[in-house]
């Protein structure tokens, strides 16, 4: 160990890695993740889905171009952690308007810079997920193991990072409305939607079925969020209750909803998908989407065949279900992000297809 460094991650099968700290300090309990993006660590930071997670970044070099406000995903950061190999506190970006450290602290975020990020991406990859503390270097190693041992991860997080209370975000050419309901959803998805001539209502997470209903959506859309679906179970409730009743779509988090809805089981991945790089084939077309992702949890698809869903997209990487629908019903999902934020724009015409969808209603209330 160096002498200067001052901070370290311990995970919970002992292993040490030191480095040196930036953001905010103190210690905290989280899941440890990695993400592949080779741009966009502000919408990542921003990004509710990360809530309760300390993000380990495969790129090495992060903060280069600082912060900039149009490029926020939610107004509070809850992301718990950022670790980076080199990190850059004198940004060159004319649109910045702050430091990522001083955003950091601002929001309570921790980081860790100097960290070998490539040894511990690996061993997140050959291990798995785990909880890792993030504390001083000078912690005893058997007392953060013991914290560790005594902690466990919250399972609020989509109760922590949704909306309190409802919101409507018009568009200027309103052609349709949009009943959003939100688990820690991105900014540029409601851009997306608006961008399409769609208002959006956002609603809270546990926002019932005859609540949303009394609004008179064209369509519903539920969004991406934090955690374990199964914590869920009165959003999985709500769209139960809403299936066959209006045009359904769902982003990462809201996939897996709406499959729980129809009986499917979700389970979690060794070590997630998250990055800007997933090859997903559309099964339909035929076609390979280059994607964005974050998520942990996926898709049982065994347990499809006992439902109406139907599987329409598939990740190359590892077989894992990315899309599946309900033609009947009028419900589609996806496990990735089409509005990106960053990432490529491959899937953008998903929510082309939630407009024609709307379009074929033909109730509108915008």
């Amino acid at each position: 160990m160096a002498i200067n460094f001052n901070r370290k991650i311990l995970l919970e099968d002992g292993q040490e890695y030191y480095g040196y700290g930036f953001g905010a300090t103190g210690d905290k309990v989280l899941e440890i993740v990695f993400n592949t993006s080779m741009v966009g660590y502000q919408e990542i930071l921003s990004d509710p889905s990360y809530t309760d997670q300390a993000v380990v970044m495969t790129y090495p070099l992060i903060g280069n171009y600082g912060m900039a406000e149009e490029d926020y995903e939610s107004a509070h950061p809850s992301i718990g952690a950022l670790i980076v190999r080199e990190y850059n506190d004198e940004p060159s970006n004319f649109r910045s308007a702050a430091t990522l450290g001083e955003v950091m602290k601002k929001y309570g975020i921790v980081g860790v810079w100097g960290v070998d990020t490539r040894k511990l991406n690996r061993s997140i990859r050959d291990f798995g997920s785990r909880r890792a503390l993030v504390t001083d270097a000078a912690t005893p190693r058997e007392n953060g193991l013991q914290l560790l041992k005594e902690s466990s991860l919250p399972t609020d997080a989509v109760s922590r990072v949704s909306r309190k209370t409802p919101a409507e975000i018009p568009a200027e050419q309103a052609r349709f409305h949009v009943a959003a309901i939100d688990c820690g959803m991105k900014q540029n998805i409601v851009r997306s939607l608006n961008k399409r001539g769609c208002s959006v209502t956002i609603v809270p997470w546990d926002t019932t079925a005859e609540t949303i209903r009394s609004l008179q959506p064209d369509g519903v859309f539920i969004s991406n969020g934090p955690g374990d679906p199964t914590d869920v179970p009165q959003t999985i409730e709500t769209i139960r209750q809403l299936l066959g009743t209006v045009p359904i779509f769902g982003i990462c988090l809201g996939h897996q909803i709406i499959s729980l809805a129809y009986g499917a089981r979700t389970y979690k991945l060794k070590f997630g998908h998250r990055g800007g790089n997933h090859p997903v084939k559309n099964l339909e077309t035929g076609k390979i989407e280059i994607t964005s992702q974050n998520h942990s949890y996926a898709v049982d698809k065994d347990s499809l065949r006992h439902t109406p869903l139907k599987v329409t997209h598939m990740n190359l990487l590892d077989q894992t279900v990315e899309g599946v629908k309900c033609e009947k019903d009028r419900v589609f999902s996806v496990q990735y992000h089409p509005e990106s934020a960053p990432g490529p724009q491959d899937s953008a015409y998903l929510f082309d297809r939630f407009i024609h969808m709307m379009e074929e209603g033909g109730t509108h209330h915008a």
